[in-house]
């Protein structure tokens, strides 16, 4: 992730819950809060309720390939979290992609398209 940072400190994903936009959907919710800076922060949330830890960490390695295949998408200076649905874990990565970018639109995260 050239132009993001991660997201680890407990009290900075508690504040995007609580004063945050959210959108969700059927395989992932996103949350998100302007930063102030630059550079997006992008953390990564998947509950023990999904499975196994393979099974936990499959999912959230799908989730920041997808943010860092698209990262040039998303608008600067927002921490983003992104918590991962039951369903994600049986889910098909292109619909996982589909649907994490449909909601990032859905919150204007990312760069509106010009028609030329």
């Amino acid at each position: 992730m050239r132009f993001s940072g991660s997201l680890r400190q407990n009290h900075l994903f508690q504040r995007l819950y609580r004063k945050g936009k959210s959108a969700v959907g059927g395989l992932v919710v996103l949350y998100c809060r302007p930063n102030g800076t630059e550079l997006n922060r992008v953390g990564v949330t998947v509950s023990v309720k999904l499975g196994c830890a393979v099974r936990r960490n499959r999912v959230r390695r799908r989730l920041r390939e997808i943010y860092r295949l698209n990262e040039e998408r998303f608008l600067p200076g927002f921490d983003i979290v992104v918590v991962a649905r039951g369903r994600s874990v049986r889910a098909d990565y292109r619909d996982l992609e589909r649907e994490y970018l449909r909601l990032a639109e859905r919150l204007h995260l990312t760069k509106t398209e010009t028609a030329e």
